[in-house]
């Protein structure tokens, strides 16, 4: 299992704007911490899944990646089922 680190960001209107930071591309947001965590999982798949049907391989994670300006900083896990496997 990877697991990637995730930034969150207050953004307009006060939605939480959230990237990772070493999975280039992988960006969302949520209204809430809950939302935006639930959101970037959903990208962090999707993005995955078409990496490896495209036969790219995924980014290696950074185990010191980090970023000041983030009001919260997490590990993010990518989980995959048997099903998505199957496809790549």
């Amino acid at each position: 299992m990877q697991t990637y680190h995730a930034a969150y960001y207050r953004g307009e209107d006060g939605w939480i704007v959230v990237s990772l930071l070493d999975f280039p591309g992988v960006h969302s947001q949520g209204k809430s911490l809950r939302e935006a965590r639930y959101m970037i999982k959903d990208a962090l798949k999707l993005m995955a899944e078409a990496y490896l049907e495209e036969g790219r391989p995924l980014p290696k994670p950074r185990p010191r990646a980090r970023d000041k300006d983030a009001i919260h900083q997490e590990k993010t896990a990518l989980e995959f089922h048997a099903r998505t496997l199957a496809k790549a």
